[in-house]
């Protein structure tokens, strides 16, 4: 008896901390969007999940473009409000995975092994695992709406599996590209910043090979998604806030980085509350 008070003595801090990543999370992933939506108008192409660009010859470009960058605002809008917030994440997710991650593959399969374009399809699935995840953290939607898409709309084991899975194989790639492309990414460090970049260019690959392969098991997921999004939170102010000007790749990254971040943090607090209500305990 003793030793389950203890236990849930020791568990009480991350049950508080779990709400507050998810709040945290949440809150990230929806301003994200909102700045990713706008940059379909600053940048008129397809920003969120990095689409292939409109194919060539087919009109109504600018507007598709422009009616998804609404979109994806409108989804931001409902993440950060709490209204509607599932049904709009799990409709992102769906998007992004029709019109950017399909789009990708033979765009990948044309590229050489783990090369840039790996790099956007990556992407693309990270967006659609998060958004799965963030819907996963908002109330079921409840009887009113027909069976098939509330049985579906409802999976939330399934939509946070997804979401680790999606986001590991991102890091693991990112890591794989780190030591690839190593003499780019060293241009990423910012000069004031102390130390051998090369070093630090490693280091980071490492952390992302690490926390990817955490990801992908149950035992080591809450704290890897936790200490993904801790990792990525600081490349956000440390590397892509200072670049945000440098060009329209960097613009758009500062956005994703926040995202991911967000969606890292909802995995990791979901995941707690998750395993709490297994082990019959409160969350």
């Amino acid at each position: 008896m003793a030793s389950s008070i203890a236990l849930s003595e020791q568990i009480a801090l991350p049950s508080r901390i779990a709400a507050r990543l998810i709040v945290a999370g949440r809150w990230f992933f929806g301003l994200a969007l909102l700045g990713l939506g706008a940059e379909h108008f600053v940048f008129r192409e397809f920003v969120t999940g990095r689409a292939p660009a409109w194919p060539a010859g087919l009109p109504g470009g600018p507007v598709w473009v422009y009616g998804w960058g609404i979109a994806v605002m409108l989804v931001g809008v409902a993440v950060l409000a709490g209204r509607a917030a599932r049904g709009a994440a799990l409709g992102l997710g769906v998007l992004v995975f029709v019109w950017a991650f399909l789009r990708d593959i033979p765009v990948v399969a044309a590229d050489s092994l783990i090369g840039g374009s790996w790099t956007s399809a990556g992407k693309a699935l990270v967006f659609f695992g998060g958004s799965l995840a963030v819907a996963a953290t908002f109330p079921p939607l409840q009887r009113a709406t027909p069976g098939g898409w509330r049985r579906f709309a409802n999976a939330d084991a399934l939509f946070l599996r997804l979401a680790r899975y999606c986001l590991g194989s991102f890091l693991i790639l990112a890591g794989m590209q780190h030591f690839k492309f190593l003499a780019f990414v060293v241009t990423l460090i910012p000069a004031r910043f102390p130390g051998n970049p090369v070093l630090w260019t490693q280091f980071a690959g490492v952390l992302l090979l690490v926390f990817g392969i955490g990801l992908l098991f149950a035992r080591t997921a809450e704290l890897a998604a936790l200490l993904t999004g801790l990792m990525i939170f600081s490349w956000f102010w440390i590397v892509h806030l200072p670049r945000v000007r440098t060009s329209v790749s960097d613009g758009i990254a500062v956005f994703e980085a926040l995202a991911f971040s967000g969606i890292a943090f909802v995995i990791a607090g979901a995941l707690v509350q998750r395993n709490r209500r297994a082990a019959g305990l409160p969350w």
